[in-house]
């Protein structure tokens, strides 16, 4: 059951028990995928506090998702791959590396000398059940809809497909439906409901490709053969 910690008292803090499973959070408004690598401009006093305190101890923190202005109780553990600038007010960009699912237990809304939140958490199992075959072909229909709708995007980690989840992002999903991806834990249910999702937008775009195809015909010198009268 997803609930918080009182306000103000010893007790309400995590145990050492639960420490073992305590994280950080960064809620946000976007869904991240494990193997994704993410880049993100921190400029919250709160997350500047909790960046700096993991970046220097080598320690991740959690983004769970934000969805239609709700906090979910799932998110990705994220590690710091880089700081890449820190400003003079302290705001920094950094790179982030998207690393396992998890499901959060309790929430922990305050701790001393803490501008962050934590959470309690748990790691769902995951099942390595997919089809290399199938991921291949929905590699090539989200390439497919990139080159129908004249998208030139760069793949990361540097083109390799390795999971669904590498290819979420470019597949043009709304962010309720990369969270519904997310909360799949079977490698094989994660492609096939990608592989839904293709099917849906394919034939859609292939349709407003010919449609732009004949538009543009408007106007043009035709060349159409004759039609033979009949006898």
């Amino acid at each position: 059951m997803l609930g918080a910690h009182g306000i103000g008292s010893p007790d309400s803090y995590p145990t050492f028990t639960d420490m073992m499973n305590f994280i950080p959070v960064f809620p946000l408004a976007l869904v991240a995928f494990p193997g994704e690598r993410l880049h993100l401009h921190i400029f919250e006093p709160r997350y500047k506090q909790l960046i700096g305190e993991c970046f220097a101890q080598k320690k991740p923190f959690g983004i769970p998702a934000v969805v239609d202005q709700r906090l979910t109780d799932m998110g990705t553990l994220m590690t710091i791959q880089s700081i890449a600038k820190t400003y003079e007010n302290g705001e920094m960009d950094i790179t982030t590396q998207g690393e396992r699912v998890f499901r959060i237990l309790e929430k922990v809304p305050e701790m001393p000398g803490k501008l962050y939140a934590g959470a309690i958490v748990e790691y769902p199992e995951e099942i390595d059940d997919g089809d290399p075959g199938l991921l291949e072909a929905l590699h090539a229909s989200v390439e497919q809809i990139h080159n129908l709708l004249d998208v030139k995007k760069k793949w990361e980690p540097h083109g390799v497909i390795r999971q669904a989840f590498d290819l979420a992002h470019h597949a043009g999903m709304s962010i309720a439906a990369e969270f519904e991806m997310l909360c799949l834990f079977s490698e094989r249910q994660r492609q096939e409901y990608l592989r839904r999702h293709v099917q849906r937008v394919l034939p859609v775009l292939t349709e407003m490709e010919a449609l732009k195809q004949k538009i543009g015909l408007n106007g043009h010198f035709k060349h159409l053969p004759g039609f033979e009268p009949l006898a």
